[in-house]
């Protein structure tokens, strides 16, 4: 835990404005409502005099990349594999307020990633850490594995030390990501995120990205796990949720037959819900597409008529990588007969 002043950005709002403008925050566009409140906390909460940053580890117990090479299994991020963040780190930072509100008389706001506060900037300029090339906090003593909350108080608070870029010459992070979503050092381009395409994307994920996509079904870890700093983040176990190991490598047949409600039922309490079924398994079959195993190809068939115009159209789109071409060729023809979806007849005429 760290403090800073609300005025201890006074970069971000140009930076802020730099990235909408080039429009590298996709279609979120909640990024663009309440610019000025996102940039500057004074502008949110006038009457905030200090800003308290907490970060808690999530550092994973083993490689979190290991599922990558089980292409009949699911990948889901580790910062998913637990019970929602959102939920656990609220609750440690009221408790925090709380004391501070009564120990003070001051007035306090708590906020986990659900009002519009640059979150890691304030981290970095609290000394929880630096932004990455990758642009997510790097500790120290945590390495790429925090999830961050602020308090913010009335309380004049004696301000702590920035942290120092330890970033040096390394470029791990840019260089493995499967999509190549950093056009610069600590820029990150969210429409070619993988975390972006699969958690907050709501369309048909572009066609020139899905192979990058790979078996990862929710969320990406790649930039976060070859990070050399990762490896001080064994101080930190002690205080990572717990993650569920039923949510490590899962097989994509079955994540395949998931209806709405065994879905909600599989993923209660952990940040999966929230995406819903259909983009959820809009990714499974992404994921079923780059399985290269023609064993799969039944499970997305069997999408081919479902409810959802997202799912019909990442199935066509697994079934046309998986089936020989007279099997693909007889479906197509059947198909496009009653699809009435433009997206999803799009995918039916696009090659292969």
């Amino acid at each position: 835990m760290r403090v800073t002043t609300p005025d201890a950005i006074p970069q971000a709002p140009a930076q802020l404005e730099e990235a909408l403008a080039e429009g590298r925050h996709g279609d979120m566009a909640w990024m663009e409502q309440n610019r000025d409140r996102r940039a500057d906390p004074r502008v949110l909460w006038p009457q905030v005099r200090s800003v308290v940053m907490l970060g808690a580890s999530y550092a994973p117990a083993s490689d979190p990349l290991a599922s990558l090479s089980r292409r009949d299994r699911g990948s889901i991020s580790v910062y998913a594999r637990s019970r929602d963040y959102h939920d656990v780190l609220k609750g440690k930072l009221k408790l925090i307020a709380g004391r501070l509100a009564a120990s003070g008389g001051a007035d306090v706001k708590v906020f986990v990633d659900t009002a519009p506060v640059m979150e890691k900037p304030l981290a970095a300029a609290a000394g929880l850490g630096w932004q990455g090339k990758h642009s997510v906090l790097v500790s120290r003593e945590h390495g790429s594995w925090l999830f961050l909350g602020a308090i913010f108080t009335t309380a004049e608070l004696p301000p702590d030390t920035p942290g120092e870029d330890h970033c040096g010459s390394c470029t791990r992070c840019m260089a493995v990501c499967p999509t190549d979503a950093f056009p610069r050092p600590y820029q990150l381009d969210a429409r070619r995120c993988v975390s972006y395409l699969t958690i907050e994307h709501k369309g048909p994920i572009p066609r020139e990205l899905r192979a990058g996509v790979g078996n990862r079904v929710f969320g990406c870890d790649d930039c976060l796990a070859v990070c050399p700093w990762n490896k001080f983040a064994e101080a930190g176990r002690e205080a990572k949720l717990q993650a569920r190991e039923d949510l490590d490598a899962l097989p994509l047949a079955d994540l395949a037959r998931l209806d709405d409600a065994a879905f909600r039922a599989r993923f209660a309490g952990t940040p999966v819900k929230r995406t819903g079924r259909d983009r959820f398994v809009r990714n499974v079959l992404v994921a079923i597409g780059n399985s290269g195993s023609p064993d799969l190809a039944a499970s997305a068939e069997a999408l081919l008529d479902d409810a959802s115009a997202l799912v019909r159209g990442a199935a066509v789109w697994a079934v046309s990588r998986l089936s020989p071409p007279d099997r693909l060729s007889r479906l197509r023809a059947a198909r496009m007969t009653v699809e009435s979806d433009p997206d999803v007849l799009a995918e039916w005429s696009a090659e292969p």
